[in-house]
């Protein structure tokens, strides 16, 4: 079969894929660009791409950190965010899986949820360019609204900031605390540098603080 340009081909392969008779995986391989692009062929002619399985029912590939390292760096410089933490929240949301959807409609690799993406201006979700930069635009706000305070930023990206807000902290919700403590494990900073200039801080954090000096 002649080589033909990875853009061009890579709706082929997966209509194939979802075209073959039920159990047959197709032989496909993946690279993923400096720009976090998504290239796919059934006739690899760089090492560089890797082979992933494409099953009849559903098209699938998680992402390694070695393939988004590029694009982590890349957005950790202009959103100001280290490395470690943006590695640890994609690893707690959806494991590296640029496909991942949760039950409450979470979606991409940070998982973001409809609202979400409006709110940042993500039209494709499910595009780990736009979804990293929506992510981590959400988390960069998060980190000036709490003050850098991880759990706490955790904590709302997971429940949302007016659910920590009127608790006051960390919600006391299985999965939330199970979810910051992921977080934490992964980075191990309680504390994270944040932008001033991005918002005002948290009331509910500023009364909490309060009531502790008292």
């Amino acid at each position: 079969m002649p080589r033909c340009q990875m853009a061009m081909i890579g709706a082929v392969i997966v209509a194939s894929a979802w075209l073959a008779p039920a159990g047959l995986q197709a032989e496909i391989y993946q690279y993923v660009g400096p720009n976090g692009t998504i290239s796919l062929t059934n006739v690899p002619s760089d090492a560089r791409y890797r082979k992933i399985e494409v099953e009849s029912a559903r098209f699938h590939s998680i992402l390694s950190e070695r393939e988004l390292e590029p694009l982590i760096k890349r957005h950790s410089s202009q959103q100001q965010l280290h490395p470690a933490l943006i590695r640890a929240v994609i690893k707690a949301e959806s494991n590296f899986d640029p496909k991942a959807r949760s039950p409450r409609n979470a979606q991409g690799l940070m998982q973001l949820i409809p609202e979400t993406s409006i709110r940042f201006n993500v039209k494709s979700p499910y595009d780990p360019v736009q979804n990293v930069r929506g992510g981590l635009s959400y988390l960069r706000w998060l980190l000036a609204y709490f003050e850098g305070d991880v759990a706490l930023v955790a904590a709302a990206y997971n429940a949302g900031e007016q659910t920590v807000n009127r608790y006051q902290g960390v919600p006391p919700y299985a999965e939330t605390r199970a979810y910051v403590k992921r977080v934490r494990q992964l980075y191990k900073q309680k504390e994270h540098p944040y932008d001033a200039r991005v918002t005002e801080p948290s009331a509910g954090l500023l009364r909490a603080r309060a009531a502790n000096t008292r």
